[in-house]
């Protein structure tokens, strides 16, 4: 059973989370942007995506860089997927399913 302080604490949370997440596109929907700024905004996925991809990717020890198999091995066929459907919901889907299953078995 939940005690109401953590049901407070959870909704709590979600309102924190929600703000910064939903309010930008609130304002942002209302105005016109400029092209320049409009084509920047839509590297910041790929820039995100690389960013955790390299990350987990590349372990660094003390003989140098080596590469976590399998990570590799759950990124290609997300990235097949995201250039395949060009959707971000379902490679998100399909790349948390991928690790799951990879820990699961790894």
């Amino acid at each position: 059973m939940i005690s109401s302080f953590m049901m407070w604490l959870i909704l709590g949370c979600m309102i924190v989370t929600v703000i910064p997440r939903v309010v930008p596109f609130i304002f942002v929907r209302s105005i016109e942007l400029p092209e320049v700024v409009l084509k920047w905004l839509s590297f910041i996925p790929i820039c995100i995506f690389t960013a955790l991809i390299a990350e987990h990717l590349f372990i660094h020890t003390t003989t140098g860089v080596t590469i976590h198999w399998m990570y590799l091995a759950v990124l290609v066929p997300t990235v097949v997927i995201a250039v395949w459907t060009k959707s971000l919901s379902l490679t998100v889907l399909v790349g948390v399913m991928l690790m799951g299953t990879a820990r699961w078995f790894f």
